[in-house]
Order: C-alpha cells, then sequence, then structure tokens
C-alpha cells in the first residue's frame, strides 16, 4: 500500500482543476487577514513606544494609531459574530475538523521537515492537514484572546484589571505574530512542498487537482469529479 500522496493512484478520474473554497469563504478570510494585518501594524507600533509619531498608515489615512487600532478590533469582533451567526455550519465543519486527530497524524508531523521540501506528504482523511488543524485552534483562540482584553481596555480605566488586560493582550500580541508569519509562510506556496497552495484561497479558490492531492488528498477524495471538474 502506498503511504505518500504523491505516490497514490487515483482510484477514479479527476477532474483538472478542483474549488477549494467558495467565493463567500475567500471574501471573508480576506476581510479578517486585512484587520488583523492592520491591528498587527497598530499594535506592533505602539507597543514599540511609538504612541503620539504617527505610523505609515496613520498618516496615509489621517487618524491616530489608537483611533486605527481600536476601530479596527471592533471590526473584527463584528466579522467574528457575522461569521459565528450566518456561517454557524462552517464554524462548526472548522471546529469539528480542527479537534479531530488520529494516531496516524504522528507520522504525518514526522515527515513534516523533509515534506516541506519533497512535497511527499503522508496521507490523511481530513479536510485540514494536522499542521493546520493546530493553527487552526492556536489562531482561533489568541484572536479571541486578543479581541476579548481589547473589549476590556476600552471599558477599564485603570486599576488591576486593567494591568491585566494590557499584559494578556500584549502576551497575545508576541504569541500569535510568529503563528500568523508561519502561516502566510505556508500559505504562501513559496515552500516546495505548499507549491501551489495559495490557489486554494486566491484566483476564484480553484488550484490543480494534483495539487489538491498533494495537500489534501482525503477531502478530494470525498469529492467527486462531476461536482469538481471545471
Amino acid at each position: 500500500m502506498a503511504t505518500d500522496t504523491e505516490a497514490a493512484t487515483p482510484t477514479r478520474t479527476e477532474p483538472a482543476v478542483v474549488e477549494r473554497n467558495n467565493r463567500r469563504t475567500r471574501w471573508y478570510h480576506a476581510g479578517v487577514y486585512v484587520l488583523v494585518l492592520v491591528l498587527l501594524a497598530t499594535g506592533w507600533w505602539l507597543t514599540a513606544g511609538r504612541e503620539g509619531q504617527p505610523s505609515p498608515l496613520a498618516r496615509l489615512t489621517g487618524a491616530a494609531d489608537t483611533t486605527i487600532h481600536e476601530y479596527a478590533g471592533w471590526g473584527l469582533l463584528a466579522l467574528g459574530v457575522l461569521g459565528a451567526v450566518l456561517g454557524w455550519r462552517a464554524v462548526a465543519t472548522l471546529l469539528t475538523d480542527s479537534v479531530r486527530f488520529r494516531r496516524s497524524d504522528l507520522g504525518w508531523f514526522a515527515r513534516w521537515p523533509l515534506a516541506l521540501l519533497t512535497g511527499r506528504f503522508p496521507r490523511h482523511e481530513g479536510h485540514f492537514d494536522p499542521g493546520q488543524r493546530i493553527l487552526n485552534l492556536a489562531v482561533l483562540v489568541l484572536l479571541v484572546v486578543l479581541v476579548g482584553t481589547g473589549v476590556g481596555l476600552t471599558q477599564v480605566v485603570g486599576g488591576p484589571a486593567f494591568v491585566w488586560l494590557n499584559r494578556l493582550h500584549k502576551w497575545a500580541t508576541y504569541a500569535v505574530t510568529p503563528v500568523l508569519l508561519g502561516h502566510i509562510l505556508v500559505a504562501s506556496g513559496v515552500l516546495p512542498g505548499y507549491r501551489g497552495a495559495w490557489r486554494a484561497m486566491h484566483l476564484g479558490g480553484r488550484l490543480p487537482a494534483r495539487v489538491a492531492r498533494r495537500l489534501w488528498p482525503g477531502w478530494l477524495d470525498r469529492h467527486g469529479p462531476d461536482e469538481q471538474r471545471r
């Protein structure tokens, strides 16, 4: 039995191109990462002690960095609530698949460093690969902490509560930054093993079936050729 995705022979005729994410998912993802990038840019600027010195974004918009940061935070909260209400099924799928781990995932992680260069990932059955599942949970938890403490900081003035909220907000910022940078590195397709992955969330969400088979074989097998053919 073949253990590598690249060595596996499909049991059915596959389309040349498959759609990984629909338009609504792509636009929602775009809205989230724009707001998160704005929050990170202004947050790190303020954390560096440059409050009172306008950042490039502040100069461009004519608004103070604190104002931009606060409004972007409220926007991210609104987007999160909107997604949970209107896309509750997608959220349920995201959470269900992200917390589901199999014993075979240990082998996937063991071979992942080399697969980054070779693209020979062991087969997995999830909608997301095992690394993505951990990243999903980490990002979700850290963004909840960031938004929650951010809201708290707008409601509390001084005192021990403000001090602890501010500390948690900073610690979550320190933690989420490398996680998001790692996500951007992998999703950009710069690494040989993930070449072509960026198309899953851009340019119509369509990517070559051979790329989908390399990265998400279980997901691809659950989608019939008639549904996927473009």
